[in-house]
């Protein structure tokens, strides 16, 4: 099964990619995973997206497929993977329709986490690092939750790109950027939208329902 996972900052694509892709016995694939992997790796693709990486800009699109079609023609990908985190836009979701009509394949189903707006400021913005441990607390979740952590002792901050500010800027860049691709799917008839609130597990069994059919 070929899935691709898509959903606004703080609706938890990360850790839905993780169990989804272990229950289905897939590869997740993510371009950060794919990114790191070529830059340490020293390839000729890595060599050129750090290039962009150093500068702060981003990597163009034809780098970005032509990491991924490497990494979807690796053997633990035949029967199937999970993508996170691309395609990010309608170009690069037409290249990839592109890239597995070459070998008869397509994408099964798109999964849309579906999470309010301001669930996802409340998640981002109430997170405090420790600057010791590196932990991650919430001020709501994590009950009682003062500055100081309670596994090393620490003193917890509010990371510049979970301040209010940054977090509703980078919601109105998704929707202009990527919820397009929800169009996209939506048309080629493979859009399952998911509620991305609850625990972890109701998340993981919805999603998991949602890809029955398929």
């Amino acid at each position: 099964m070929r899935i691709v996972l898509v959903g606004p900052p703080g609706a938890g694509k990360g850790t839905q990619a993780q169990f989804i892709a272990s229950h289905l016995s897939i590869p997740k694939i993510s371009t950060g995973d794919i990114f790191r992997a070529n830059v340490s790796g020293g390839t000729e693709l890595g060599i050129l997206a750090k290039q962009y990486m150093d500068k702060g800009d981003l990597v163009p699109d034809e780098v970005t497929v032509a990491m991924v079609r490497d990494r979807i023609a690796q053997p633990d990908a035949v029967s199937g993977f999970l993508l996170d985190g691309f395609p990010r836009n309608v170009p690069q979701a037409e290249t990839l329709r592109d890239m597995l009509a070459d070998n008869g394949q397509a994408v099964d189903k798109v999964l849309e986490l579906v999470v309010d707006e301001e669930e996802v400021v409340r998640r981002l913005s109430g997170r405090r690092t420790c600057g010791q441990c590196g932990r991650i607390w919430h001020v709501d979740f994590d009950e009682g939750r003062d500055d100081v952590c309670d596994d090393c002792g620490g003193r917890l901050f509010q990371r510049d790109d979970d301040k209010e500010e940054v977090v509703r800027h980078r919601l109105e860049v998704y929707k202009e950027q990527t919820e397009p691709l929800v169009e996209f799917y939506e048309k080629e008839g493979v859009l399952a939208g998911i509620d991305a609130t609850g625990s972890v597990e109701d998340v993981t069994a919805r999603a998991l329902a949602a890809l029955r059919p398929a």
